[in-house]
C-alpha cells in the first residue's frame, strides 16, 4: 500500500508533518507565511510543494492528499490575548479557519485534523466552536472533537490542547481516531507535578517533574514571569534553552538551530522560542496519525448517510466508554447555535450530521505515557545568557508575592538566594521543605 498522502497547513516548524511522518504518510505540501518558519522547512524538506499565504491559493492548484492537517492561529482564540481581547473566528488570524474550508469544500480532502487553544470551546461565549462544528457539517464531514494534555503522551510539558478530526460522511471513523474502545487512565493529582523533583539537591540543575505549557514569547525576562518553566540550581535559575523547549515539544534536537550567519544569537533564540510555543507536539500527533493510518487502512465503505445520526451517537457511548459520565448530553448542533445566552462546551463529543453527542473526558489515553523533566535539561551548563539576574529574580518573586501564587520550592529558595532575599547561608538547605510541606500536604487531594 502506498503511504497516505498529507498536505500540511499553518505548517510552522513541522510539528504535525514530523509526527505523520513517524507514522507512515507521505507529506507532500505544505503551507507557511511566517520566514523563520519557511527557513526551517526548507531545511527539512527542501523539495516539497510549499505554499505561503493560504488567502492567495487557488484550491485546483492544490494537489489531492488523503490527509490535511493544520492549527490555525490561535491568537484571536486564546485566553492569554491579554488587553488585545478575543476576536474569536472573527479575527484576521483565527478566522483563517474559513479560508481552509473554503479550500476544502472545492478538494474535499477525505480527512481533516485540526489542532488549537483551549480557549477554542470558548471564544465569543461557545459560538465560535458551534460556527466551527457547523461549517465542517455543511461540508458532510462528521466530527470527532477532544482535549489531549501533551504531558501524558511523553512529554513532560502540561499543554493541554483541543484536536479534531473531521472525516468525510465517517463518524465510525471520526470517533476512533480520538477515542479508544476502553476508559481513559485515571487522573491522579496533577499539580504536584509542578512542585515535586525527582532530582537530588546539590550543584546540578533541580528541576520540577514536568513544565508549564510553552507560550510563544521570545524567551527574555522580563521580571513578572512567574507562570513561566524555570530550571533552579542552589543559588541560580535560568531559563530553558532552545534545545531544551525542542525536547518538550518532541521534536528532533537542534530542529529550529540552521545556523544562520546573517542572525545574531540573541535574535535566533527570540525566533526559535517563538516558533516552538506555537508548535504542536509531536508525540501527540503521532498518537492521532497512527489511529488515522489504521482507519484509511482498515475502513471498509460505509452507509453513513443512512444511519440514524441520534441512534449512532447513542451507540457511540457504549462503543468509546471515554464518551460515558454523568455529564454526556446528547444534543442538536442548531439548538446550540440559536441559544442566546452562553454555549458550554464538553471537552470532548462527536458530532454527526445535527445531532452530537459529548462528555468532559480526560485528557488522557487509555495507556499514558509518562515523563520527567529532568531527562530532557541539558547535562553541560548553558551560556551565561540564560541564567537571570538578581534584579529578574527579585521581580518574579515580587509578582508571585502580589498575586498569592506557590512556586516550586527549590525555585522559591534559588530566586531568594539570587535576589538577596535570603536570611542567611545556613538557612538555605532546609527552604524547600520548610516552605512547601504544607502546600504539598494540601494537594494530595486537589487536581486540575
Amino acid at each position: 500500500m502506498k503511504k497516505p498522502r498529507v498536505a500540511s497547513f499553518f505548517t510552522g516548524i513541522g510539528g504535525f508533518d514530523i509526527g505523520f511522518e513517524k507514522a507512515e504518510f507521505n507529506i507532500i505540501l505544505q503551507c507557511e507565511i511566517h520566514s523563520f518558519c519557511n527557513s526551517v522547512l526548507a531545511y527539512h524538506w527542501p523539495e516539497i510543494l510549499r505554499f505561503g499565504d493560504i488567502s492567495t491559493i487557488n484550491p485546483e492548484s492544490l494537489p489531492d492528499a488523503e490527509v490535511w492537517c493544520g492549527g490555525f492561529p490561535c491568537q484571536d482564540l486564546s485566553v492569554a490575548s491579554g488587553s488585545r481581547g478575543r476576536h474569536g473566528l472573527n479575527g484576521s488570524r483565527s478566522g483563517l479557519f474559513f479560508r481552509l474550508s473554503e479550500l476544502a469544500a472545492v478538494k474535499k480532502p477525505p480527512v481533516i485534523l485540526i489542532e488549537n487553544v483551549h480557549g477554542l470551546l470558548s471564544s465569543n461565549h461557545g459560538k465560535d466552536f458551534a460556527e466551527l462544528l457547523f461549517t465542517l457539517s455543511n461540508l458532510n464531514y462528521a466530527v470527532a472533537w477532544r482535549l489531549l494534555n501533551s504531558r501524558y503522551f511523553g512529554v513532560p510539558q502540561s499543554r493541554p490542547r483541543i484536536y479534531i478530526c473531521a472525516w468525510l460522511n465517517d463518524p465510525s471513523a471520526a470517533g476512533n481516531v480520538l477515542f479508544e474502545d476502553r476508559r481513559p487512565a485515571c487522573l491522579e493529582n496533577e499539580r504536584l507535578a509542578f512542585l515535586s523533583t525527582s532530582c537530588q539537591q546539590g550543584t546540578g540543575p533541580i528541576p520540577p517533574k514536568v513544565a508549564f505549557c510553552l507560550a510563544a514569547t521570545s524567551g527574555r525576562h522580563t521580571g513578572t514571569d512567574w507562570s513561566r518553566t524555570y530550571v533552579p540550581y542552589r543559588h541560580e535559575v535560568r531559563r530553558l534553552t532552545p534545545l531544551e523547549c525542542e525536547r518538550l515539544q518532541g521534536f528532533p534536537d537542534n530542529w529550529t538551530k540552521l545556523h544562520l550567519e546573517d542572525v545574531d544569537i540573541e535574535k535566533s533564540d527570540s525566533l526559535r522560542y517563538h516558533a516552538l510555543g506555537n508548535a504542536v507536539s509531536v508525540s501527540v500527533i503521532k498518537w492521532i496519525a497512527e489511529r488515522i493510518h489504521s482507519q484509511i487502512e482498515n475502513t471498509q465503505p460505509t452507509r453513513s448517510s443512512q444511519l440514524s445520526s441520534i441512534k449512532f451517537l447513542t451507540d457511540s457511548v457504549e462503543r468509546w466508554p471515554g464518551l460515558q459520565g454523568t455529564k454526556t448530553i446528547l444534543g442538536k448542533l442548531s439548538d446550540k447555535r440559536n441559544e442566546e445566552t452562553k454555549i458550554i462546551w464538553p471537552k470532548a463529543g462527536l458530532l454527526w450530521k445535527n445531532d452530537f453527542v459529548a462528555s468532559n473526558t480526560p485528557p488522557l489515553p487509555a495507556e499514558p505515557i509518562h515523563s520527567d523533566l529532568i531527562e530532557i535539561i541539558e547535562q553541560d551548563r548553558p551560556d551565561s545568557r540564560f541564567f537571570l539576574s538578581s534584579n529578574a529574580a527579585e521581580g518574579i518573586l515580587r509578582r508571585v508575592d502580589s498575586q498569592g501564587r506557590h512556586l516550586f520550592p527549590h525555585l522559591r529558595s534559588a530566586l531568594e538566594q539570587l535576589s538577596g532575599r535570603a536570611a542567611s547561608e545556613n538557612s538555605t538547605l532546609d527552604v524547600p521543605q520548610q516552605h512547601n510541606l504544607a502546600l504539598l500536604e494540601s494537594l494530595q487531594c486537589v487536581s486540575l
